[in-house]
């Protein structure tokens, strides 16, 4: 295993996680989180040459450009681009998670685009919803390499040195370590992403019951 992992170019892995970090930026529902993660891991392994800088600023570099690709088709083409994604990605976008995300990014403004780097569901929307509620461009791209510094770099190095530290005082269980690390991060990401799918239908059945109490014409 780890002779093939020497195999890989360093920079076929910094373009691997600066592109799915870019696309999911996108709006686009790809497994970002999982493959910067992957990267900082293999980072870790001082078998390899893979450098953590080069994969925070490839993240880093993917999510800004990645959000405002999605900023600006979102500001031109708004209802159209999600109503082509509704129907790609009907489990992640739908008009529950859309009203949802656009009551958030509406009432949060440049915070949404900021915190919502860290939630999945937001981060996917955080370009195409802000362009689509015409956010001012210098202040949203302000939010977003923040965040983006914030959350591609501090996961980054986070792993990494958790995996270095296992590597060091852990020798031969640093596997077990990092496994355990990544699998409480992904049992955290699931936790998270359940309590924002039942903020989101509870959004949506407050949204529903209001609607029905409106007076018919």
């Amino acid at each position: 295993m780890d002779h093939w992992l020497t195999t890989i170019p360093p920079f076929a892995v910094y373009l691997l996680a600066g592109l799915v970090v870019g696309v999911e930026s996108l709006g686009i529902p790809v497994p970002g989180e999982i493959v910067l993660v992957a990267a900082a891991v293999m980072s870790a392994k001082h078998e390899l040459s893979i450098s953590p800088h080069g994969i925070a600023i490839a993240a880093v570099l993917g999510a800004v450009i990645g959000d405002t690709i999605g900023y600006t088709v979102g500001r031109r083409y708004g209802e159209k681009l999600f109503e082509f994604l509704g129907r790609r990605f009907p489990k992640h976008v739908n008009d529950d998670v859309i009203a949802y995300a656009e009551h958030v990014f509406a009432r949060y403004g440049i915070f949404a685009v900021f915190f919502g780097r860290f939630v999945a569901l937001l981060r996917i929307f955080a370009g195409p919803l802000s362009g689509s509620l015409k956010m001012h461009y210098p202040r949203f791209l302000a939010a977003n390499l923040a965040g983006a510094i914030c959350w591609a770099g501090g996961t980054t190095y986070l792993v990494y040195y958790l995996g270095r530290a296992a590597e060091t005082y852990l020798s031969r269980f640093s596997y077990v370590a990092l496994a355990v690390a990544v699998v409480a991060g992904l049992v955290a990401s699931t936790m998270l992403r359940r309590r924002m799918e039942q903020n989101v239908q509870r959004y949506a059945d407050q949204r529903r019951a209001y609607e029905a109490s409106e007076p018919q014409d």
